[in-house]
C-alpha cells in the first residue's frame, strides 16, 4: 500500500507540488528526473485529492500527463484557496484544540498550568504544561485565543475580536465575494463567507489570476518587512532549473504585471547599490532581517528611477544610464484618431512629434528597451523608422520579424507590400 496522504506540514511544501503541475504545468514521470515515480505518483494523488474538479490527464507517446484546467470567469471562488486546508496534525494538535476552547468558552482567564490541571481533573487526560503552553501561545499568535500578564503569570482566553457581527450584517457579504477573487489575500474573505455558509452568487471576474493565492505567504512577509523597514534575504529557485540562488536587500514596492499578472519584489542591493526585480513565484522563502538605514532616501530614488521603468528590469546591455528609442508611426488622422490615443495613453510619458501630416515621432528613454518590443509589435505595419540606442534591441526586434515573416512563408516584404520598419534605410540586421 502506497504512504500517500493529502495533508502534509508545511505551506512551502503545498506550494511546490501545485506549483509544479499548475505553474510549470504538463508533468509526468519523466519530468520527474530528481525524484522517483513514487513521489510522482504521491504528489499527482495529492493534487488530485485537493482539486479534483480541475485536474486534467492528457495522453501523449511518451506517457500520460496531469496539469490544471481553471477558467476563473466561469468560477465563483478560486479552487487554489483549498490548498491553504490541507496542513497536517498529529493526535494531540486536534485534542487540544477542541479541549483548550472548550475550557475557555466561559471567557475565563486561565494559565497553562491551569489550563493543564483543567484538563486532567475534566477531561482524564495527562499533558505536559510546557505542550499545552506552547499551544496556547501558538493560537494567540493566530489570534484565536489571546494573552495578559496577570500578577506573576501569564493568562490565555478566547479572543473577542470575532466575525459574529456579520450575521446581522449580510451586506458585508457582498464586499467579501469581491474580495476573495479581486484583491490579494482574497483567501481571508473566503474563509469567512465559508465559515458562515455562504458562496459566491454575484461575482465573476474575467482576467483573475488563481495562482497568486499560492504567493499570499511570501508575499505577507514582504509586506511586514517593507512596514517595518526592514532588510530581507530570498531564497530564489529558477522557473527554468532547479538552481537555488540567494538575494539580500531592502525590500520596496510589490510590481504587478497588467499584461501577464506576474508580481515582483522590487529589490534594493546594497552591496552593488542597484535596484533588481524578482518574481514571487520563484521565491522559495524569506528572512527578515536587521533595520535598513536611509530607507526613505532609497525609497525616494526608486520613485525618481520609475519614471525610466517600462517594466521591471533597471539595466541595459551596454551598461549606459539609459537606452533611448524613437519610433516612426504612420497614422491617417482622418480616420485613426483611435491610434494616437493610443499612443498617447500606452507611452508611459513618452513624448509625442508630429512631424508632418500622417506622421508621428514618438520618444522615450527606459533602463531597458528590449521590455518595449511586446508593445511596439502592436504597431507592426503603421512603423516606417525605428531608432535604439540598444544593440540588443535592434537585434531581436529585427529577428522578430524575420521569424514572423518566415512563418507565412515571406521572403521578402517588399513583394507583399508590407511596410517594414528601418533603420537609417537599413533592415539587415540580425
Amino acid at each position: 500500500m502506497s504512504d500517500f496522504n493529502e495533508l502534509i506540514k508545511s505551506f512551502p511544501k503545498t506550494r511546490e507540488y501545485v506549483r509544479d503541475f499548475y505553474v510549470y504545468g504538463f508533468k509526468n514521470r519523466e519530468d520527474f528526473k530528481s525524484k522517483s515515480p513514487r513521489t510522482y505518483d504521491n504528489e499527482r494523488r495529492r493534487l488530485e485529492s485537493w482539486l479534483a474538479p480541475f485536474v486534467r490527464k492528457n495522453y501523449a507517446t511518451n506517457g500520460s500527463n496531469i496539469s490544471l484546467a481553471i477558467d476563473s470567469n466561469l468560477l465563483d471562488t478560486n479552487p487554489l484557496f483549498q490548498v491553504w486546508k490541507t496542513k497536517s496534525f498529529t493526535d494531540n494538535d486536534i485534542t487540544l484544540h477542541f479541549i483548550i476552547l472548550d475550557i475557555l468558552a466561559d471567557r475565563e482567564k486561565l494559565s497553562a498550568e491551569e489550563i493543564t490541571d483543567r484538563i486532567s481533573s475534566d477531561y482524564d487526560l495527562v499533558y505536559d504544561t510546557q505542550t499545552v503552553r506552547r499551544k496556547c501561545n501558538s493560537y494567540d499568535k493566530e489570534g484565536i485565543l489571546a494573552k495578559e500578564k496577570s500578577g506573576k503569570k501569564v493568562v490565555y482566553y478566547i479572543n473577542t475580536l470575532s466575525f459574529e457581527w456579520l450575521i446581522n450584517n449580510s451586506e458585508i457579504f457582498d464586499a467579501l465575494f469581491f474580495f476573495q477573487l479581486a484583491e490579494a489575500f482574497g483567501e481571508v474573505g473566503h474563509f469567512i463567507t465559508e465559515q458562515f455558509d455562504n458562496s459566491n452568487e454575484v461575482f465573476r471576474v474575467k482576467h483573475s489570476f488563481s495562482v497568486h493565492t499560492l504567493e499570499d505567504e511570501i508575499l505577507l512577509s514582504i509586506i511586514e518587512a517593507i512596514k517595518n523597514k526592514k532588510q530581507i534575504k530570498i531564497e530564489l529557485k529558477s522557473t527554468k532549473s532547479d538552481n537555488i540562488t540567494y538575494q539580500k536587500g531592502v525590500p520596496l514596492e510589490i510590481f504587478v504585471s497588467a499584461r501577464t499578472g506576474r508580481r515582483f519584489i522590487c529589490l534594493y542591493q546594497l552591496e552593488n547599490m542597484r535596484f533588481s526585480c524578482y518574481r514571487l513565484d520563484s521565491i522559495k522563502s524569506i528572512d527578515v532581517l536587521d533595520n535598513a538605514t536611509d530607507y526613505d532616501v532609497i525609497k525616494n530614488k526608486l520613485d525618481k528611477n520609475k519614471e525610466h521603468l517600462w517594466g521591471v528590469s533597471f539595466q541595459n546591455d551596454n551598461n549606459r544610464r539609459l537606452d533611448k528609442l524613437s519610433v516612426t508611426i504612420k497614422i491617417d488622422e482622418r480616420y485613426e484618431k483611435f491610434i494616437l490615443t493610443r499612443l498617447k495613453k500606452e507611452g508611459r510619458g513618452g513624448t509625442i512629434e508630429k512631424i508632418q501630416d500622417g506622421l508621428y515621432k514618438y520618444e522615450k528613454e527606459v533602463f531597458d528597451c528590449n521590455e518595449m518590443i511586446p508593445w511596439l509589435r502592436t504597431f507592426i505595419g503603421r512603423i516606417v523608422n525605428i531608432q535604439c540606442t540598444s544593440p540588443s534591441f535592434k537585434r531581436r526586434f529585427y529577428r522578430d520579424l524575420k521569424a514572423m515573416f518566415a512563418m507565412y512563408n515571406i521572403e521578402t516584404a517588399s513583394e507583399h507590400n508590407i511596410p517594414l520598419p528601418i533603420e537609417n534605410g537599413d533592415v539587415s540586421h540580425e
